[in-house]
């Protein structure tokens, strides 16, 4: 099958799980086929998948039987959920989706850092090249308070939840280190580098975190909590590079002292604690 036509039937399964149906006139609108193609496209799905889909005249539309089974798509909550927060934020337009009216919908303002598209088209260019690159850099750190230049082996991108980072090996500390992508202000100097990403161990090996509902909390609510991270036996087990655990602990707020909150602000609790503290200590070295 050509992915064109099996994009245009995953969109049909789409429309009709979401929007619970769907018209010839969606299929010509987003994909600005003809009318006889789209009728195609209906009558391939129907013919592929029998029993999930009926023509509903009073609709004039063909929607989703009780039977529905999707076959081209998988229904996923939080992608759709993520398009809804893109559109909130005016990152993409609600015709770059496939959804056909939004619910209103707003998410909790955060104030974004600013990253130069060239900058980041630049930094992309050096890591695919696997070449060193001089950065001209504003660290917030007592020992380097005016930016200076600095000579850095980029090879990766982290976000911590609020920031993104290039996580690079730094020639002049040398070590390995996150650098905020927002106060990398020019690059110069490309040259050949000695420095391995592979050697990088922070970034390439994986702590298994072990999260439970915080045992304060009532058995009722435990469940609850238990259901709202999908845990298995009371507890799920999330797997964080080295490099990121100091910003996992930070952005789950997991790292307040516990009378600091009610156990109701503090649903989830890291359950190999000691263990959790040895590898982000381990990871700061």
């Amino acid at each position: 099958m050509r992915w064109g036509t099996e994009q245009r039937l995953e969109f049909i399964e789409f429309r009709a799980f979401w929007e619970g149906g769907i018209r010839r006139g969606d299929i010509t609108d987003r994909f600005g086929v003809s009318v006889p193609q789209a009728s195609n496209d209906l009558a391939l799905y129907q013919k592929l998948e029998p029993n999930n889909l009926r023509y509903d005249a009073s609709e004039k539309r063909y929607v989703p039987t009780v039977e529905f089974t999707p076959r081209f798509m998988k229904p996923n909550a939080d992608r759709y959920l993520i398009q809804l927060k893109a559109i909130a934020d005016h990152v993409i337009g609600l015709d770059e989706t496939w959804i056909t009216i939004a619910p209103q919908v707003d998410a909790m303002p955060v104030p974004t850092r600013r990253i130069d598209p060239v900058m980041l088209k630049r930094f992309i260019a050096v890591i695919r090249s696997k070449k060193s690159v001089e950065v001209y850099y504003q660290s917030m750190s007592g020992k380097r308070p005016e930016a200076l230049w600095r000579r850095i082996t980029p090879h990766a991108f982290g976000h911590d939840g609020l920031r993104w980072h290039v996580r690079a090996y730094c020639h002049l500390d040398n070590k390995f280190k996150d650098f905020i992508l927002s106060r990398c202000r020019d690059l110069r100097n490309e040259d050949i580098t000695e420095a391995d990403a592979n050697a990088d161990r922070n970034w390439t090996s994986f702590f298994d975190v072990v999260l439970g509902p915080n045992p304060a909390l009532t058995p009722s609510q435990r469940d609850t909590v238990s259901s709202d991270y999908d845990m298995r036996d009371g507890e799920v087990i999330i797997p964080v590079r080295y490099a990121l655990l100091y910003y996992f602990e930070k952005r789950l707020r997991l790292d307040v002292v516990g009378e600091h909150d009610k156990p109701t602000e503090k649903p989830i609790i890291i359950k190999n604690w000691e263990e959790f503290c040895q590898a982000r200590q381990a990871a700061a070295l």
